[in-house]
C-alpha cells in the first residue's frame, strides 16, 4: 500500500527557500575568497616570488578546508630553491625542450565561472604542485598532482569540463604533469602509463575542437620521449609516436605553419636518426628545426642552443671536425650567456670541443681544454658526480697517447675515486678505468699492479656481465698476455684456453676474435717448444683469417710471419723461406711497397739468407729495406742504423772491409741522429784471433 506524500505548508517552504539562497551566497563568497588567494599565488609565481606563492596557496587551501568534506594537504615553506638533481639527464633537469612541458602554466581562477570547491581546490593543488616544480622538489609535486587527479576524478569534473576561462584545472592538465614529474624522476614505466590515461582521455574528449587535438599531439610527443629515454630505448616507437604529432599538428594547423612544438618533435626525430647512425636525415631535420627556432624564440634561446649543439654532435660524428666546432662554439656563447660561465653544461662543451683537439693530435690545445672543462665540472657539481669522472678518463687518455704514463696514472685514479663514490660498484666505468691504470702498469713492467687490477676488473664483469660474457674474455686475455712476458707460459696457456672456450662459445669457430686466440695461443707453445702444437694453433687460426679476411691482409701476414718462423726453428730453412716470401707477397699487396712490415720482412729475410751463407742474396734484401727507409718521408735513423750494421756484418764475412767500415760509420751516424747509444751489433769475426766464423757458402754444384 502507498501512501501519498505529507502536505508542505507555504511557509515552510518559502523557509527551506531562503535558507538555501543563504548557503548558496555563502558558498559563493567563500569560491571568491579562495580564487583571490589562488590568483595572487599564481602571480607571484610568475614574479619569481616563490615563499609568498606558497603562503597564498596555504590561505587558498585552509579556506577550501573549512567548507569541503574531503582532506587538504598542508603546505610547506618555498623559502629557498632547492638543487636538480645534478644526475637528471640533460633534457630531464628542463632547460631544454623536449615538448615535455605541456600545461605548466598555473591556472587562475574566476568565483563566478568555478563550478564546485572540488574544482577549486583541485586547481590550487595543480598550482602548487606547479610551484614544487619550479623549486625542484619533485616528490612534493607528485603528491600534490597526485591529490589534484583525485579530487577531480572523484567529483567527475575537469575530465569532460565545459571550456570556461577561469573555471579550473582539467584532468587532461593534471594528468599531464603527473607524468612530467614521474619522467623527471626517471620513472619512465609509470610516466608511461600516465600518457597512456592521458592519450586515452584526449581522444575521447576532444570532439574534432582543434585546441583539444593539438592535445593529443602533445601528448604523442610526451610518449615519444619516454620510449626514447626508456633503459633500453625503442626508437621505432618514438618515431612513429612523434610522427603522428607532427601529423596533427600539421593537419590542424597547415603543413607549411611553424612553431615551437613543431620544432621539438623535429628535433626528438632529429635524435632519432642520429643515434641510428642516419647522420645525413639527422641533419636535415636539425636544420629545419634550428631555423623555426631561430625565427620564433631568437638565436640567443636556449632551446636554439640545444639544436646546435646536436648539429655540433652530428657533423663531429661525421668527422667534419671544423664545422662541428663552430656548432659547440655558438653554443658556447649562448650558453654561457644564459646560463652563466660556471655551467655543468659549458664544461661539457668545453669537453667536446678538446675531444676534437684531441682527434686532431693537437694535444696542447685539447689538455687546456680538458682541464678548464675539469675546473668547471667540479665547481658546478662537485668533485665526485659522473661528468667530471668522464672529463678525467678522457685526459688519461690524452696523456696516455702522448706518453706521459705517469700523469696518465695520476688522472685515471683521480677518475677511478670519482667512480666509486657516484657509480654502482659494478658499473662498468669502473672496469674501464681499472684496464686503462692495469695497462700503463703493463708498460711500465710493473706486472704484478698491472695482475692486481685487471683481476679486479675480471671480477666486476663476471658479476655484472656473466663468466662467459665476451667482454670477460678480452679482459681474461690481458691478463694470459702479462703472464706471457713474464715467461708464466703454462698459466697463459690456461687462462688463453679459457678465451677461446668463451669466444668459440659466443661466436663460433669462424670468428676473428678466435684466430686472434689461436695465434696467441701458438705463441705460447713455441715458447714452450711444443712447436707441433704451435703450428697447428697457427694453420687453424690462418684458416679463419683467410676466410674472414681474404688472402692479402695484415693479419694474414702475422700469421704466416710465425709459421714461417717455426719453420726456421725447426730446421726446415726452405719452408721458412716459402713463409717469409709469402709473409712479404702478403704485406707489399696489402700494405704496399715502402710500408714498415715490409722492411722488417726484407730483413728478416736477409737474415735467413746470411745464416744459410747466401751472402749475395742477404746483401740484397739489406738493400732494399735501406733504400725504402732512406726514401720514407718520414726519416727513422735508428732504423736506418740497424739495418746498416746487418749489412756491415755481411760485409765482415765476406772480408771486404772498405765497405765495412763505411756500413759501420754510416750506422754510427744514424744512431747519433737518432740520439741512440748503442753498441753496434757486430758479429761474424774474432777481431784476436782474425778468423771468420760465418763463411761466405760455395757456390751450389
Amino acid at each position: 500500500m502507498s501512501f501519498p506524500p505529507a502536505p508542505i505548508t507555504t511557509g515552510k517552504a518559502l523557509h527551506e527557500h531562503a535558507s538555501l539562497d543563504s548557503d548558496s551566497d555563502h558558498h559563493r563568497s567563500q569560491l571568491a575568497l579562495i580564487a583571490r588567494w589562488n590568483n595572487v599565488g599564481v602571480s607571484s609565481i610568475a614574479n619569481g616570488n616563490h615563499e609568498q606563492a606558497g603562503q597564498s596557496f596555504r590561505r587558498a587551501l585552509d579556506k577550501a578546508s573549512e567548507t569541503a568534506f574531503f582532506s587538504v594537504p598542508s603546505v610547506q615553506n618555498f623559502a629557498s630553491l632547492q638543487q636538480v638533481s645534478k644526475s637528471l639527464y640533460i633534457y630531464q633537469r628542463g632547460e631544454y625542450d623536449e615538448g615535455m612541458h605541456t600545461f605548466s602554466s598555473p591556472c587562475r581562477l574566476d568565483a563566478s565561472n568555478c563550478r564546485s570547491m572540488h574544482s577549486a581546490t583541485a586547481t590550487i593543488l595543480f598550482n602548487l604542485g606547479q610551484l614544487h616544480l619550479r623549486v625542484g622538489q619533485l616528490d612534493d609535486a607528485s603528491s600534490a598532482f597526485l591529490r589534484a587527479l583525485q579530487i577531480a576524478q572523484w567529483s567527475g569534473e575537469g575530465v569532460h569540463q565545459k571550456e570556461l576561462q577561469g573555471s579550473g584545472v582539467t584532468a587532461m592538465a593534471i594528468l599531464h604533469n603527473v607524468g612530467h614529474v614521474q619522467y623527471r624522476l626517471g620513472h619512465y614505466e609509470d610516466a608511461l602509463r600516465t600518457y597512456a590515461k592521458a592519450l586515452h582521455l584526449g581522444k575521447a574528449s576532444f570532439c574534432k575542437q582543434p585546441h583539444r587535438l593539438l592535445e593529443v599531439a602533445a601528448t604523442f610527443n610526451c610518449l615519444g620521449v619516454l620510449y626514447f629515454h626508456l633503459p633500453k630505448a625503442e626508437t621505432e616507437k618514438a618515431k612513429e609516436l612523434y610522427l603522428e604529432s607532427l601529423s596533427i599538428r600539421r593537419a590542424v594547423l597547415g603543413h607549411d605553419c611553424e612553431n615551437v612544438e613543431i620544432a621539438t618533435t623535429l628535433n626528438n626525430i632529429g635524435r632519432i636518426h642520429y643515434m641510428r647512425g642516419d647522420y645525413a636525415q639527422a641533419l636535415r631535420l636539425y636544420q629545419e628545426a634550428l631555423r623555426m627556432r631561430k625565427t620564433l624564440l631568437g638565436n640567443d634561446h636556449l632551446d636554439v642552443a640545444a639544436t646546435t649543439y646536436n648539429l655540433g654532435q652530428t657533423f663531429h660524428q661525421m668527422s667534419e671536425l671544423d664545422v662541428a666546432m663552430d656548432f659547440y662554439n655558438e653554443f658556447l656563447v649562448i650558453a654561457r650567456q644564459r646560463l652563466g660561465p660556471n655551467h655543468r653544461d659549458v664544461a661539457i662543451m668545453l669537453k667536446c670541443m678538446a675531444q676534437i683537439h684531441h682527434e686532431r693530435k693537437d694535444y696542447h690545445n685539447a689538455a687546456l681544454l680538458y682541464h678548464e672543462a675539469l675546473t668547471i665540472g667540479k665547481s658546478a657539481l662537485g668533485k665526485y658526480h659522473p661528468e667530471v669522472a668522464s672529463t678525467l678518463n678522457k685526459l688519461g687518455n690524452l696523456l696516455y697517447e702522448k706518453g706521459d704514463f705517469n700523469a696518465a696514472v695520476c688522472i685515471y685514479k683521480e677518475g677511478l675515486e670519482v667512480e666509486r663514490a657516484v657509480l654502482d660498484v659494478f658499473h662498468p666505468n669502473i672496469v674501464v678505468t681499472l684496464t686503462n691504470i692495469a695497462q700503463i702498469y703493463k708498460i711500465r713492467g710493473e706486472h704484478q699492479c698491472a695482475l692486481r687490477l685487471y683481476k679486479e676488473a675480471v671480477s666486476i664483469q663476471r658479476h655484472s656481465l656473466g663468466a662467459s660474457h665476451p667482454n670477460v674474455s678480452a679482459t681474461l686475455s690481458s691478463i694470459a698476455l702479462i703472464h706471457y712476458q713474464t715467461r708464466s707460459y703454462a698459466k697463459a696457456l690456461d687462462i688463453y684456453q679459457e678465451v677461446l672456450r668463451i669466444r668459440r662459445d659466443a661466436y663460433g669457430d669462424n670468428h676473428l676474435d678466435v684466430a686472434s686466440t689461436l695465434n696467441s695461443i701458438g705463441l705460447v707453445l713455441f715458447k714452450m717448444e711444443l712447436h707441433e702444437l704451435a703450428m697447428q694453433s697457427f694453420f687453424e687460426s690462418l684458416r679463419i683469417r683467410q676466410r674472414i679476411l681474404g688472402k692479402e691482409h695484415r693479419d694474414v701476414a702475422i700469421i704466416l710471419y710465425n709459421i714461417a718462423t717455426i719453420y726456421l726453428e725447426i730446421g726446415d730453412d726452405d719452408e721458412a723461406m716459402n713463409y717469409y716470401r709469402e709473409t712479404l707477397r702478403v704485406e707489399r699487396a696489402a700494405l704496399g711497397q715502402s710500408h714498415r712490415d715490409v722492411v722488417l720482412t726484407l730483413q728478416h729475410i736477409g737474415q735467413v739468407h746470411q745464416q744459410r751463407g747466401e751472402l749475395p742474396e742477404a746483401l740484397k734484401y739489406f738493400s732494399e729495406a735501406l733504400s725504402i727507409l732512406k726514401s720514407s718521408s718520414e726519416l727513422d735513423n735508428a732504423a736506418i742504423a740497424q739495418v746498416l750494421t746487418l749489412m756491415g756484418n755481411v760485409y765482415l764475412q765476406r772480408g771486404d772491409a772498405p765497405r765495412l767500415v763505411g756500413a759501420f760509420a754510416e750506422a754510427m751516424r744514424s744512431m747519433r741522429a737518432a740520439d741512440k747509444d748503442d753498441d753496434l751489433a757486430i758479429s761474424g769475426f774474432n777481431f784476436y784471433q782474425l778468423s771468420k766464423m760465418h763463411p761466405e757458402c760455395a757456390p751450389q754444384a
